[in-house]
């Protein structure tokens, strides 16, 4: 992956964001079952800052590669689901590199 470029950086954030978001399946009941919040506060505080970052750069990226409408949707739809980068990096972003 060429992280120079930026649908390069937009893979490895799009990485990123996947595991902060599937990291939410062991801080959610460390939170509400064994009572330790902290865990929770730090991926949530860094899922939030990669999510933002995500659609940021799938905005310029979409204006660089000038993708279709469909694609946008389906990159911006991709961060909104469990495992949806990881699918839309190995369906779209690998055959725009």
């Amino acid at each position: 992956m060429n992280v120079s470029s930026t649908l390069g950086a937009l893979r490895l954030i799009g990485f990123l964001e996947g595991c902060s978001f599937l990291l939410f399946g062991l801080t959610m009941p460390m939170k509400y079952m064994m009572e330790i919040p902290l865990p929770n506060q730090i991926v949530g505080i860094l899922h939030g800052i990669l999510f933002i970052a995500y659609v940021m750069m799938v905005f310029v990226v979409a204006r660089e590669k000038k993708w279709p409408a469909a694609t946008q949707f389906w990159a911006y739809l991709a961060s909104l689901l469990p495992f949806g980068t990881f699918v839309v990096d190995a369906k779209i972003f690998k055959h725009y590199a």
